[in-house]
C-alpha cells in the first residue's frame, strides 16, 4: 500500500474515530441519566450535581458528536469535561501520572482523543460536512 492510497483512508478513518468514541460517551452518559445500562454507583444520582451536568454532557454532547454537529466546539468542551473528570474524580485515588492505578485510563483517552476530534474536524461523514459542501453549478465546476 502506498502512501498515496493510505492517504485517503484518513478522512473516514477521522470519521470512524469520532463515531465510535461518541458512540461509547452516550453509554456513559445514559448510564448516569437513564440507568441504562446499569450501573449501580449511579443510583439514585441528582441531576443537579457534578455527576449528573457529566451525564448531560455526555449524552447529549455525544448525540452531537456521533452525528458530527457542531463537532469542533462539542468535542472541545467535552475534552475539557473528560479532563476534569480525570483529575476530579480518578487522580485522587492514586498516582496521578499512572492512570492504570486509578481507573483513569478512559478518561484520559477520551480527553485527548475529543481534543485531537476539535482539531481535525468530524471527518466526511458528518453534518458538519455536509452544511460546508460547496455547491456545484450544472457543469459540474464548483460555485466562486
Amino acid at each position: 500500500m502506498t502512501i498515496a492510497n493510505t492517504d485517503r483512508l484518513v478522512p473516514p478513518a477521522l470519521s470512524v474515530l469520532r463515531i465510535v468514541s461518541a458512540y461509547l460517551l452516550i453509554q456513559h452518559g445514559s448510564a448516569k441519566l437513564f440507568g441504562v445500562p446499569h450501573v449501580a454507583f449511579f443510583d439514585n444520582l441528582q441531576l443537579v450535581s457534578l455527576l449528573g451536568a457529566a451525564g448531560v454532557l455526555e449524552f447529549f454532547g455525544g448525540i452531537l458528536l456521533l452525528i458530527g454537529w457542531f463537532t469542533r466546539p462539542v468535542a472541545f468542551v467535552l475534552s475539557g469535561l473528560l479532563a476534569l473528570a480525570y483529575f476530579i474524580g480518578h487522580a485522587p485515588k492514586g498516582f496521578v501520572l499512572a492512570p492504570s492505578l486509578n481507573q483513569g485510563e478512559a478518561a484520559v483517552l477520551f480527553s485527548f482523543v475529543f481534543l485531537f476530534i476539535a482539531a481535525a474536524g468530524a471527518g466526511p461523514w458528518s453534518i458538519d460536512a455536509w452544511r460546508h459542501r460547496v455547491p456545484t453549478t450544472g457543469g459540474g465546476a464548483a460555485a466562486a
